[in-house]
């Protein structure tokens, strides 16, 4: 039989634009782009963030407008500059906004094993998720989670779910790693497992999330668990579920993959590289759910018998 050809190695568009006037660039994976569009006049919303310039009608639908460089500490784009500006719609963490940047520069191909993580000396709560380069110059990486929680801080909120003690304890037992490089994310997701006193691991990329697990294994204490962001620097969830199941060592995990993107493709390439599941952003009952599945498969022994579930 053949050996199964993994469709993680599959390139990520990376969509370049602008936010200041010295044209510094930064990027968004397409996954999260729906469309670009020229601005369009905004109708203003009472009492709505300072941030939040209006909304428009695109295809009747109704979306918020951000300006970006505003959002992540820049100088705001001004109202007499809005004509030159252009609209990038997002689909992402289970909302459609649109982030007003100054220009569109090109959407290049992207290898997300070149991207660097961000600086630990940058702090905590910075937007930028990643560094790499293109035609000699420095591109960084947004984390459009974080900047959209800021704005809307509900997405915080992890509306915990209520667990039997018999549940809670199946989980405890299990050896869990949370991935994800994304620091609201992370938040998010340890703030979930805290609150239900679920011990857990935490990596904020895919390479050290595997060298974890095969740490782990080799110490006889294999991850049980592993939920992992898709789109990371280095390797990336897709890369990291494909070599779990690829690895003796690692392939009885139950993997979840956990993103922010809203797209059908997510569960398709899940399926392909080995993933048991494909969840959406942010749904902490959803998760905890998803990992009680997999508590109950590692039970009895048919962790890979399991169908993913879908976004």
């Amino acid at each position: 039989m053949a050996k199964p050809v993994s469709k993680a190695n599959q390139s990520q568009g990376m969509l370049m634009f602008t936010l200041t006037q010295s044209k510094q660039l930064f990027a968004i994976g397409t996954l999260k782009v729906r469309e670009i569009v020229p601005f369009q006049p905004t109708t203003q919303i009472p009492y709505s963030h300072h941030h939040v310039v209006g909304t428009v009608t695109i295809r009747g639908k109704t979306i918020p407008v951000i300006n970006m460089p505003a959002a992540i500490g820049f100088r705001p784009i001004q109202p007499e500059e809005y004509e030159s500006c252009y609209l990038i719609v997002t689909d992402c963490l289970r909302t459609v906004v649109a982030f007003m940047v100054r220009s569109i520069e090109k959407i290049i191909e992207c290898d997300w094993k070149s991207i660097e993580s961000a600086p630990k000396s940058a702090g905590s709560n910075v937007f930028v998720t990643g560094i790499t380069r293109f035609d000699g110059q420095i591109i960084q990486m947004l984390d459009v989670e974080l900047l959209l929680s800021k704005i809307y801080p509900q997405y915080e909120s992890t509306n915990i779910p209520m667990l039997t003690d018999i549940e809670r304890e199946r989980l405890k037992a299990l050896n869990i790693l949370l991935v994800d490089d994304s620091s609201i994310a992370r938040k998010q997701l340890s703030d979930a497992l805290d609150s239900i006193n679920i011990s857990y691991q935490i990596c904020n990329n895919g390479l050290d999330a595997l060298d974890l697990m095969r740490e782990e294994a080799s110490a006889g204490r294999p991850i049980d668990l592993l939920v992992s962001d898709i789109e990371m620097p280095g390797l990336d969830g897709y890369e990291l579920a494909f070599e779990t199941q690829n690895d003796a060592q690692l392939k009885n995990s139950y993997v979840i993959l956990h993103t922010s993107l809203s797209s059908e493709i997510c569960v398709d390439r899940a399926q392909q590289v080995g993933a048991h599941e494909a969840l959406e952003k942010f749904n902490a009952a959803d998760l905890i759910q998803a990992m009680l599945r997999g508590a109950s498969k590692l039970e009895s022994g048919n962790v890979r018998e399991e169908v993913p579930h879908g976004v």
